[in-house]
């Protein structure tokens, strides 16, 4: 159940980005060096967004710990590796914290990068 309300959640999320011009260029996306629930492009800035659903936006926020973010950052360089036309892209990390009955709250840049 737990997965479920998961990916409906990244669902929303990606339709909430897109009413906001992003596109969304990956969704759920799994490497050797972590996972990320939705990649979007807007301009020249790519976007790694990690989407938490919990009972309120607080604890979808206090999810994501340090050592998951590194995962992420990793998982975010084996992707631009592999796709030349986005390596001048400039880096942004994302959380779209998500809640029952309430607005999506999109916490921009989250997370810096050693990129």
């Amino acid at each position: 159940m737990a997965w479920a309300q998961g990916r409906r959640a990244e669902f929303w999320a990606a339709l909430y980005l897109r009413l906001k011009f992003y596109r969304i260029i990956a969704r759920n996306l799994r490497l050797p060096g972590g996972e990320i629930d939705l990649i979007a492009k807007r301009g020249a800035l790519l976007i790694f967004v990690e989407v938490k659903y919990r009972p309120n936006q607080a604890r979808a926020r206090a999810a994501i710990r340090p050592q998951q973010w590194r995962r992420i950052e990793a998982a975010a360089a084996q992707f631009v590796a592999k796709r030349p036309a986005l390596q001048a892209c400039r880096w942004r990390f994302d959380v779209l914290a998500m809640a029952p009955k309430s607005w999506p709250l999109h916490r921009r840049n989250a997370w810096r990068s050693q990129y």
